[in-house]
Order: structure tokens, then sequence, then C-alpha cells
């Protein structure tokens, strides 16, 4: 039965990474499936409170780099609030459409297009589409890295002995 709970532990873990090409997977979610399938079928003296608020610090951080990251490089390549908003919506739009290329060709041609209504620059369309798809990897990266930490952290709570 414990090898079953892993193997769901491990999947949790799996999907939480599919979740940073597919948007539409709630991958920060996933992470905590894992880690409360372990706490409440395994060992639930196992993790440290210091790991719980961790975690929670981290989805935090997790939840907030999306629209930081995506405002931040908009703005800073000379787009509207509209083109911010239309990139936050794209990219979930995007994972439906031709995944998982539609996350970065969606928000691309959609920002170019709301930011030429707004703007009528092509130039500054085309900054403000850049920035949408700097904002995404970036953002992107950030949520790997925390996933990382995550899962190593939960596997030296696990397996460490204090």
């Amino acid at each position: 039965m414990s090898a079953l709970i892993w193997l769901l532990i491990i999947a949790a873990f799996i999907v939480a990474f599919a979740g940073l090409v597919m948007p539409v997977i709630p991958g920060i979610l996933m992470m905590w499936v894992g880690f409360f399938l372990y706490h409440f079928l395994i060992d639930d003296n196992k993790l440290s409170w210091i790991f719980w608020v961790v975690m929670a610090v981290l989805t935090i951080i997790s939840l907030v780099s999306d629209y930081v990251a995506g405002s931040y490089f908009v703005k800073r390549f000379g787009g509207s609030k509209a083109g911010e908003i239309t990139a936050a919506v794209s990219v979930i739009a995007g994972s439906f459409v031709f995944p998982p290329f539609g996350i970065i060709l969606v928000p691309l041609v959609a920002v170019l297009i709301v930011e030429l209504i707004v703007l009528r620059d092509l130039e500054h369309a085309v900054k403000a589409s850049i920035g949408s798809l700097f904002g995404f990897l970036t953002s992107t990266f950030a949520k790997f890295l925390i996933l990382v930490i995550m899962v190593v952290w939960f596997f030296i709570d696990v397996n460490v002995n204090f």
C-alpha cells in the first residue's frame, strides 16, 4: 500500500511540473496533494512545521510571480494596461490552443493585436508583445525553481531523522 501512495506522490509532483507548460494544470496545488498524501497516509510526524511554513511562503511567491513578472515586462517594454491583462488571459487561453506552444504564441500574437489597437504603433506593439514573452518565460523559470526547491526540501525532510 505504501508503494502505491509513493507512486501517487511522485505522480503529483510530475503533474506539478507539467503545469509549467500547461497553465490549466494547477501545478502548485499538485505539490500540496503530494505533501498531504505523505502526511496523512504515510507519516504525519515527519514533515516539520518549518517545512509547512516555507512551503506556504513558496506557494504565495509562486502565485504572485505570474502577475508580477508579466506586468513588469509588458510595462517595461512599453505596453498598456490592456496589454498586461491580455497577456495574463491569453496564457491560459493559449494552453487550450495548440498546447504547449500556444502558451507562448497566443500571448505573443494577442498582445501584439491589442497593443496595435490601443497604441496604434507597430514598433511599440511588437516591444510590448516581446515583453509578454519575457514575462511568461521569467515567471515559468521562477516557478520551476520554486517547484525544485519544494521537492528537494520534501525529500530532505522525509529522509532526515531529527
